[in-house]
């Protein structure tokens, strides 16, 4: 088993009012030998911002903003924008979030060319009913039941005035293009799916998304396998790319008598066509542990959603019981040798 190391809380809450229920899940970009870290900030009444906070090299914050660096500004994001990701693609910054509207959980993107100034390009995933998905994706081919037991909403189609839809989270862009294009993971419980081979964010328009759901099987990447992951998985942090592969660190979930236990998991897939799986492993990468993983708003969970490499290692930064943004490394050599050994069986 590949062993990991916990360098231990990098970032608590603070009593600012944007942020004085808890930090967590942070976008990580790196700039030499800077980290700037976007994360999801939540005050009294569960309502999220971005905040911002810089580290000079994996671990010492040295700056950390007072006030966010991205809040609601309109009605698909009112109750909140919920756990960044970013990657940097042909010069241009692309942050996805998820946007709360106190009913509807929605995957967004903004974009930047500094990291100061983001520009809000809105809802990125379909924006259907469970029912209309049901439809679509039984036209030709049943798909998991566990699809029905986690989105249709025990049959209400209406909240405080407001359609329900299908929940899509976790968009995580690729960090450059494949083939020319873009390429993303989103998550539609239970499994993580990926859009592929699209020029423009304009291209993903409704039509764009029939045809995809008519089509559901065939853009499913990751599905529960192991124990550990045995209710559901979800993207987690923006892809690494490596010589065997794009190395994808994500979330697994199992339910168990103490509630939802969230672990960090690793799986390999294929350069040229990413929804080719190499490779997974068998066991978690790391899972709650420690008292700031088992303890806290939410118990029992670590959530990956950024990285950063200083040479050989690897450090993976995550939310930790959903109140702090904590951090493991691990020697990213060791983690693909490891990974290769568990190659998927065709």
């Amino acid at each position: 088993m590949i062993s990991i190391k916990r360098e231990g809380i990098i970032l608590e809450k603070t009593e600012l009012l944007f942020e004085n229920e808890g930090v967590m899940n942070p976008a990580v970009v790196k700039s030499g030998d800077f980290l700037h870290l976007f994360y999801r900030a939540v005050s009294k009444g569960n309502h999220s911002t971005i905040g911002y906070c810089k580290l000079n090299g994996p671990l010492s914050v040295i700056q950390r903003d007072s006030i966010p660096i991205l809040s609601a500004e309109f009605n698909y994001e009112s109750h909140g924008l919920e756990d960044p990701r970013i990657v940097k693609i042909e010069g241009l910054y692309y942050m996805t979030y998820t946007a709360f509207d106190g009913v509807n959980a929605l995957g967004c993107l903004a974009v930047s060319k500094d990291l100061i100034h983001f520009e809000k390009k809105g809802i990125i995933v379909p924006t259907i009913t469970y029912k209309h998905f049901s439809e679509l994706t039984n036209s030709k081919k049943n798909i998991d039941s566990k699809y029905f037991r986690y989105n249709q909403q025990n049959g209400i189609t209406e909240k405080e005035g407001k359609k329900i839809l299908l929940s899509d989270k976790n968009v995580v862009f690729f960090p450059r293009k494949i083939k020319g294009k873009f390429c993303f993971m989103h998550r539609i419980k239970p499994e993580i799916q990926i859009i592929v081979a699209f020029k423009s964010i304009k291209d993903l328009t409704a039509a764009f998304y029939e045809d995809y759901f008519r089509n559901f099987n065939d853009h499913i990447l990751l599905s529960p396998r192991y124990d550990h992951e045995s209710s559901y998985v979800g993207g987690g942090c923006p892809p690494i790319e490596t010589p065997k592969g794009w190395l994808i660190i994500y979330h697994g979930v199992r339910d168990s008598i103490k509630g939802r236990i969230y672990s960090a998991c690793a799986a390999l897939v294929d350069l040229d066509n990413p929804q080719i799986e190499i490779a997974r492993l068998p066991y978690p990468l790391f899972s709650p542990k420690r008292d700031w993983e088992l303890e806290g708003e939410v118990n029992n969970v670590c959530f990956p959603t950024g990285t950063a490499i200083f040479k050989d290692t690897l450090y993976i930064y995550y939310g930790a019981a959903d109140e702090h943004i904590a951090c493991v490394s691990v020697s990213l050599s060791g983690l693909i040798n490891e990974l290769i050994l568990n190659t998927k069986k065709k």
